[in-house]
């Protein structure tokens, strides 16, 4: 992407919201809560946008149908339409500036079964005014919501998207990133892409479509980091006091060998070209092996460490990703590539199921500004009847010092829904020092707690299923939360850059 298109997206200063009308004349939007902005000839004491339902261009039968009017100080401002798939029109009255304006704008919400609320719904189980400034984005769906359930925003199905996505994150240039099967992209609000991950081949010469997985950020630099696989015929050898592999360089599979997944990450700039790349085969320690657990008891020659999460500690120089399959989290330094930490053990496979002592299958590893590593700890182990936890974990200061858990907060099923966790979850530390969770797997439950371990609020995403006329629970990889400011900053960044292809009609 050139310099110039770069400006033209990202500089929305206040100045440059003045200068056009938002949302544009004809606008069709993936979105409820909305930006408004006019042109000025001369600045206004005070500006009242008046929204009617429908599409109106005659005074009186816009008044008729008036449903919302804000007062505004300034030619901007955010207002929260009633529903997806209608038509809207709108107008600003001008006072100071003599303008008792009659000119009438028009766009309209487009309606999706995701957004469908007689389809797919966000129940509250547990409601909270403390978060009414903040918004959760559900993976899978790709849908946005307030925090009393009500649908505000979703990903179109534009430009090749399909509108289910995962690992869904924002940036610090009011975009979105996330990473569905190949295709880690960075869009838009409305579904323009901006970025998207080069062809793997140009990474790894492989055939193998699980490429690039887990993990897809944005880095302060403008580059990117992701989480890949390397594909190697490999053997697990055992002896009565270890194990270990042996890789082979082979196109064809030797005998006695199986494929191996190994976990790469991958770090690219603008232009797509690869400046950093770790691997596992480079840097995982015997007794990795000796310690491996393979999802698949039956599968145990094809060694997979499965790599499941990655975090990039920017301001400490730190890396950290988290292994289900060998019950690991490890701390990279960025600079050397070398590993700095392992935390961890798992059991031997064909040992008596148990996990170490601070977790078991971890997921979605964190590290939060006080130093802490944080994460979603799936606690399955091969038990069918576990339920997952949250983990803070302290970090040795010294090489005297161990790993020291601080906290744990235990999750809860209600209702008869499957037990089995082991793939999924997330946790994010919010400002207030309370943990956001998503539960993964089949009962993703979200909500908040206290480090009190209070639950402040909580909810769940759900579907209905007709010929049953039941509600069940959507699964989810991950979920996503969003504050106010950076929400309407997504907003006025798709906005801009709506290409306006069709009018709305009555």
């Amino acid at each position: 992407m050139n310099r110039c298109l770069l400006f033209f997206l990202f500089a929305f200063t206040s100045n440059t919201l003045k200068a056009e009308i938002l949302p544009k004349n004809g606008s069709i939007l993936n979105y409820r809560l909305i930006g408004f902005s006019i042109k000025e000839e001369k600045r206004a004491s005070k500006y009242t946008f008046q929204i009617a339902k429908g599409n109106h261009n005659n005074i009186d039968s816009f008044k008729k149908y008036t449903i919302l009017s804000l007062v505004s100080t300034t030619s901007t401002t955010m207002a929260e339409v009633p529903e997806f798939g209608v038509y809207y029109t709108w107008r600003v009255l001008q006072q100071g500036n003599n303008k008792n304006d009659t000119t009438f704008y028009h766009f309209s919400t487009l309606m999706n079964d995701r957004v469908d609320t007689s389809k797919y719904r966000l129940k509250i189980l547990q409601s909270s005014d403390n978060y009414k400034d903040m918004f959760v984005s559900l993976d899978g769906g790709g849908v946005f919501y307030d925090f009393k359930g009500k649908p505000v925003a979703y990903i179109p199905e534009v430009n090749g998207l399909t509108g289910f996505v995962a690992d869904m994150g924002f940036t610090n240039d009011s975009t979105i990133t996330f990473n569905f099967g190949p295709n880690g992209r960075e869009i838009t609000l409305n579904g323009d892409i901006l970025w998207k991950l080069p062809d793997y081949n140009i990474v790894n010469n492989s055939g193998d479509p699980d490429k690039y997985h887990h993990a897809f950020t944005k880095l302060s630099n403008g580059h990117y980091m992701t989480l890949g696989n390397e594909y190697i015929y490999s053997k697990v050898v055992s002896t009565p006091d270890t194990s270990y592999v042996l890789l082979s360089d082979s196109k064809t599979r030797p005998e006695g060998y199986s494929m191996g997944y190994y976990g790469t990450i991958i770090e690219f700039d603008k232009e797509g070209k690869v400046v950093w790349y770790w691997k596992d085969t480079k840097n995982l320690i015997g007794t990795d092996f000796d310690y491996y657990a393979a999802n698949n008891p039956d599968s145990i020659q094809r060694f997979d460490p499965h790599c499941n999460s990655l975090f990039f500690d920017e301001k400490n120089g730190f890396v950290y990703m988290s292994y289900r399959n060998l019950n690991r989290i490890i701390k990279i330094d960025y600079k050397t590539q070398k590993t700095a930490q392992v935390y961890g053990e798992n059991f031997k496979p064909g040992a008596p199921s148990k996990g170490s002592g601070y977790f078991c299958n971890p997921h979605g590893v964190r590290r939060s500004d006080k130093g802490y590593i944080y994460f979603f700890n799936n606690n399955s182990c091969k038990n069918t009847d576990s339920l997952p936890s949250i983990v803070i974990l302290q970090e040795p200061i010294n090489e005297e010092d161990s790993l020291k858990k601080i906290w744990e907060f235990n999750c809860t099923v209600e209702g008869d829904y499957q037990k089995k966790f082991g793939a999924g979850g997330s946790v994010i530390e919010l400002p207030d020092g309370n943990m956001y969770v998503c539960m993964g797997n089949h009962f993703t439950k979200m909500f908040i707690v206290t480090r009190n371990k209070k639950v402040l609020w909580s909810a769940l995403p759900e579907r209905h299923i007709e010929t049953d006329n039941i509600w069940f629970p959507v699964k989810q990889y991950k979920t996503n939360i969003i504050n106010r400011k950076n929400m309407e900053k997504l907003i006025w960044m798709a906005e801009k850059n709506v290409i306006v292809t069709q009018k709305s009609k009555q």
